[in-house]
């Protein structure tokens, strides 16, 4: 209720401009802190500028394994693209993605950790952008460049890949004010206004016309920064190019049919609803959102919180695959999402992909990453599988450059996107009592502008997503100065009812499914303690299939892994000199025996013995387990080096072993190998 009447009062009340208006005349511009002008609706919370939060511990030595990983050196690694012939750099190499792919992710870390080397690397490439505006407004590469093993040809002027240094830029000027990207961003959006008519989106290839979302996005946001009327006519136009999603949506079975469109335009593009919702709040955008979500997940879904999409959409079986830009560009969508509908749903799924399927499909160091991966998963072998795109078998294979490139230069920005949306900025009537919202949970600080102009620091500490206990230190500017404004904080649809206490008094249970304002005169060193019981539960996926799942976290198989590398000696060099296998040490083809939910409830065993969580993605680090009773299926083997074909669940007289075992779960993101997705069997009398 309270949810609602907040929603209600903000969608009544008038847009808010700037949250934070009074500013000591010595403080630089914030960039951020900036909702909707009108006639745009304003929106429930506000992105912070880039740098306002960082990252604690496990979070923190995930951004600092990055920075030592290809994050930080992708320009050495893959030189072939990334180093200085790249044409994002004035050279006559790729022109097109993929070094504005890995700036994207670079851009944010590196201002995260406040990281003055990783800075300095992303300059040349800002400098170069900025730089190389033309007299008409357009910017980006103009030279062509031979065809070479490894560089992708297509015409520089494509719409697509300024899309992503759009995205680059924005996140920069959000942490600099940078005054020449505004600059950069008018007279090239006035370009797009006077070209789009006669070259749209998809004149030079169709990319544009299903990723517009993000153009969109941008161009709002710079309406909002300058208030430039032409801006909400190219909005419009921009819009009109791009793929009807709405109507896909809401009345196609576009979701149902298989190869019917590839999965990383869907994971960009089902945002573009929502970002158009801004001019128009029409409910059919949001009920369109909706709809595509929760069809997604029926035709498509996985116990990982991902799809099969391998790459065009390919059904719901869990050895199909799952791309790491999907995963990266759906975290981003649903954290663009969540900014302007508050939907509690949207952050429950953006944990559920950022906890299980982000850390399980690069390696720890993060210098290697899989193409594509499986819910269900017992070997990564050169082997060509029935995906819809092979790439000489070794997409499954961790490896820089297995499968296909692409993922090596956009899987950076997952983790640091993910940081930076962990908290955000209320959105109120009066701009007086602006608040702070943490609606996504993970360790981490952040240093904010709040009621009128006050600074606060939040430090949050949890070993959330694997404990139920997250724990807020507020800090104001002067100790024993009280500053009122609200903190927002999210209770997930998963948990059945959430505790609030306040320097140790209860403040609210809340039932789950909603965000709960906490409204006070706050001191320096108050402690807001928030607590979300975990229950084990139940998922039913294909072949009536099951998951356990507790909290944001769905649990697989603790498999036996042996390891491998193998000298690439067949594929182009672009593909990488090497590559590893990993295949199983342990049986893998277990039926769970079915098992009330309050026994898996009592299954639960917590390893962290309540100390804090360094580094938990890999089994030697799990910090939980779940144990359960299975018996093995003889009939269910290895076919194309896959699980073969599920059993159907329950199914009368299965064979299997007479004896049942109990075998051990972790949490998905530690695994490499692994079963999510089990068969269920009745237990014998």
């Amino acid at each position: 209720m309270r949810l609602r009447c907040l929603w209600l009062l903000i969608c009544l009340s008038p847009p808010l401009t700037v949250i934070a208006q009074v500013r000591s005349p010595k403080s630089p511009p914030f960039a951020g802190y900036v909702n909707n002008r009108l006639p745009l609706r304003p929106n429930p919370y506000v992105e912070l500028p880039l740098g306002a939060v960082a990252a604690r511990g496990w979070l923190h030595e995930m951004l600092l394994r990055q920075k030592k990983g290809a994050t930080g050196q992708l320009d050495d690694l893959y030189p072939l693209v990334m180093g200085k012939r790249n044409g994002w750099l004035g050279g006559d190499g790729d022109q097109w993605e993929r070094g504005p792919y890995w700036i994207d992710g670079l851009v944010p870390l590196a201002y995260l950790l406040h990281d003055k080397e990783l800075i300095a690397k992303t300059k040349p490439w800002i400098e170069w952008a900025i730089n190389s505006q033309q007299p008409n407004g357009y910017f980006g590469p103009l030279k062509d460049y031979p065809n070479e093993p490894g560089i992708q040809r297509d015409n520089c002027q494509d719409w697509w890949p300024k899309m992503v240094m759009l995205k680059i830029l924005k996140q920069y000027y959000m942490a600099t004010s940078d005054q020449r990207v505004i600059t950069l961003m008018t007279n090239y959006f006035r370009y797009q206004l006077q070209e789009l008519p006669t070259h749209p989106l998809d004149h030079w290839t169709f990319w544009a016309r299903f990723r517009a979302g993000d153009n969109l996005m941008v161009v709002y946001w710079l309406y909002n920064q300058t208030g430039d009327k032409f801006l909400l006519d190219l909005a419009e136009l921009i819009h009109k190019q791009t793929f009807d999603f709405t109507n896909g949506f809401l009345n196609t079975n576009m979701l149902a049919e298989r190869g019917s469109i590839h999965c990383v335009n869907l994971a960009q593009g089902i945002k573009e609803p929502l970002i158009y919702y801004q001019q128009h709040p029409d409910a059919r955008y949001v009920d369109a959102t909706n709809k595509g979500l929760s069809d997604l997940r029926r035709y498509n879904g996985m116990a990982h919180g991902l799809y099969g999409g391998d790459e065009a959409l390919h059904g719901n079986n869990p050895t199909q695959g799952s791309e790491f830009c999907s995963a990266v560009e759906m975290m981003f969508s649903l954290e663009s999402m969540l900014t302007i509908t508050g939907d509690v749903a949207y952050a429950d799924q953006l944990e559920k992909i950022a906890f299980n399927a982000l850390p399980a499909q690069a390696t720890d160091d993060f210098m290697g990453r899989q193409y594509f991966q499986q819910a269900n998963q017992v070997m990564l072998t050169r082997q060509m599988r029935n995906f819809g795109d092979n790439h000489g078998g070794t997409d499954l294979c961790m490896g820089l450059l297995t499968g296909y490139p692409c993922c090596t230069a956009n899987m950076h920005q997952g983790w640091p996107k993910f940081t930076h949306n962990l908290w955000y900025a209320t959105s109120t009537a009066d701009g007086e009592t602006a608040g702070l919202a943490a609606l996504v949970y993970a360790p981490s600080e952040v240093k904010a502008r709040v009621a009128d102009g006050t600074e606060v620091t939040l430090v949050e500490e949890t070993n959330y997503p694997f404990n139920d206990t997250i724990s807020f230190t507020v800090r104001t500017e002067k100790k024993g100065k009280a500053v009122n404004f609200p903190l927002h904080l999210r209770v997930p649809a998963w948990c059945k009812k959430g505790t609030i206490r306040v320097n140790g008094q209860l403040f609210s249970e809340a039932q789950g499914n909603q965000i709960v304002p906490v409204s006070r005169s706050w001191q320096s060193g108050d402690v807001v303690t928030l607590t979300l019981p975990m229950p084990v539960f139940t998922n039913t996926w294909y072949e009536r299939s099951i998951s356990i799942e507790r909290g944001p976290l769905t649990y697989a198989l603790k498999m036996g892994e042996e390891a491998k590398t193998v000298v690439n000696d067949k594929d182009p060099i672009s593909y990488g000199t090497q590559y590893t296998e990993v295949r199983p040490t342990t049986p893998w083809n277990y039926a769970l025996v079915e098992t009330p939910a309050a026994q898996l409830d009592q299954a639960v065993v917590n390893l962290t013995n309540g100390n804090p969580i360094i580094f938990p993605w890999n089994l030697k680090n799990a910090p939980s387990e779940i144990r359960v009773k299975a018996r093995r299926l003889p009939s269910w083997k290895l076919y194309n080096d896959m699980t073969g074909p599920i059993p159907y669940s329950f199914i009368y007289g299965v064979e299997s072993a007479p004896d049942e075992e109990t075998i051990t779960l972790v949490p998905y993101g530690c695994t490499v190998l692994r079963i999510s997705q089990f068969p269920v069997v009745r237990k014998r009398n």
